[in-house]
């Protein structure tokens, strides 16, 4: 059965939601806040400056680069087609020195960023992946997808990279600060999801997603490897 977990946002981490950048702040806080001193301070400074970036409104920040790895098995690829009603936010392809585009923009509304990444594909239109990633819920970090779907998100860090790891996924029904969210069952869960971003020292890193099932073991792994954009100066 789905489990109840109250009104939304949940109690719990509530001290990091109101925690946005001001005008007279020079960096977003909100990433080293969720990992602590001792961990933010683990992560090479790339990564640092990557994961402080404070998003005006009307500000945007572009990563290009390509996917260098695309595995899937059978229950992978079930699990890609059967999440395309919620946004498609597994890859559905496989094809490799393929073009990807990645763009962060604050989410004003919400207190959290939009993510939306674009993935091409040998032939036909690219793969287009819509998030937003909000400081809130019982870990201090959600990503909510398509639909009220979305995944509680607890964060690490060690001397190579930021990680991402799924604690939960949920359900929201209703209005953001009024309705309910419904925890999905381990049983109905798709596995554990891990996100790092793993710098390669050479001003690139590599976005790593990993989904492991406790029964069906790896379902599917891509990487890509990005470089920051520098905006455009007219």
């Amino acid at each position: 059965m789905l489990e109840l977990e109250g009104t939304h946002p949940p109690h719990g981490r509530g001290e990091l939601e109101p925690a946005f950048a001001t005008p007279a702040d020079p960096r977003d806080p909100r990433f080293r806040a969720l990992l602590g001193e001792a961990g933010w301070s683990r992560l090479p400074q790339a990564v640092r400056e990557r994961f402080s970036k404070r998003l005006r409104p009307g500000m945007a920040v572009t990563y290009v680069g390509e996917i260098t790895e695309s595995r899937r098995t059978w229950a992978g690829r079930a699990l890609a087609q059967l999440c395309r009603p919620i946004g498609a936010p597994l890859p559905l392809y496989d094809d490799l020195g393929v073009a990807a585009v990645v763009t962060v923009t604050e989410d004003g509304q919400a207190g959290g960023q939009f993510w939306t990444r674009m993935y091409n594909q040998a032939q036909g239109f690219p793969q287009v992946i819509h998030s937003s990633k909000r400081f809130a819920g019982p870990t201090g970090l959600e990503e909510y997808l398509g639909w009220g779907f979305g995944i509680a998100l607890a964060v690490s860090a060690d001397e190579t990279a930021l990680h991402f790891h799924s604690r939960h996924y949920f359900l929201a029904l209703g209005p953001r600060r009024l309705g309910l969210r419904l925890r999905l069952p381990a049983w109905l869960a798709p596995g554990a999801l891990t996100i790092s971003h793993i710098d390669q020292g050479d001003g690139g890193f590599a976005f790593v997603l990993d989904l492991r099932h406790p029964l069906l073991g790896p379902m599917l792994r891509q990487v890509g490897v990005f470089r920051e954009r520098p905006p455009h100066v007219h």
